[in-house]
């Protein structure tokens, strides 16, 4: 009986209650299933239905332990693929960026992530979009909220993901920086703004820009 093909791209959603938005995610990521492409959902102890929503959509449901670190491992190491896609579960993906994607693993890129677009009329979301993309293109480092990815033998050599409860891509990213320069890639990656709606926007940025200060 023949194996199945490996996947070239494997895209690794954490989530932990994620009922409300995780179809949005992964309902644009059903073509190229099974075209070079594998989801793997990581579900950390959801209790909303989350569960029971993505598996249907994926091509492998694993659980974790709780933890964005830990569910990304869990993930990646659950799959075959030469490339690994980390994407958070409110990221708009679309075919552009699935292309894009696939487009930088045949020409050979290393690791990077997409520039990012709030999902906001707001024009000040705008102006802090642009200080992120501007600033990650500098650093060399993005966030989660970027659409992380990075070839498996690089995230072997790098040990996976640090056990952080917070800033484990900053981290990530500065070890993968000291052996290759990151391939940014568009169109934007969208992502939610519920973290500034949550938190203020202005005291959100502020400690964001703490944050990432202290990593770069």
């Amino acid at each position: 009986m023949a194996s199945e093909p490996t996947a070239q791209l494997a895209v690794v959603v954490p989530v932990l209650d994620e009922a409300a938005i995780i179809r949005q995610l992964l309902l644009p990521l059903q073509p190229f299933r099974g075209n070079g492409l594998e989801v793997l959902v990581v579900d950390g102890g959801s209790g909303d239905g989350t569960v029971a929503l993505a598996t249907p959509l994926c091509d492998r449901l694993v659980t974790s332990p709780p933890g964005r670190a830990r569910q990304m491992n869990a993930g990646w190491r659950q799959s075959t693929a030469d490339m690994l896609w980390f994407v958070h579960a409110d990221c708009g993906v679309g075919e552009h960026h699935v292309k894009a994607m696939m487009a930088a693993s045949e020409a050979g890129a290393n690791w990077g992530f997409f520039t990012i677009r709030l999902k906001s009329p707001r024009a000040a979301f705008r102006v802090i979009e642009r200080g992120i993309n501007i600033r990650s293109r500098l650093t060399r480092l993005g966030t989660g909220d970027q659409g992380l990815f990075v070839r498996r033998s690089m995230l072997e050599a790098a040990g996976g993901f640090a056990d952080l409860p917070l800033m484990e891509d900053l981290a990530l990213c500065k070890r993968l920086r000291r052996k290759s320069r990151p391939k940014v890639l568009s169109p934007p990656l969208e992502t939610s703004t519920r973290r500034w709606e949550q938190g203020g926007i202005a005291r959100t940025v502020i400690l964001m820009w703490l944050l990432r200060g202290a990593w770069s």
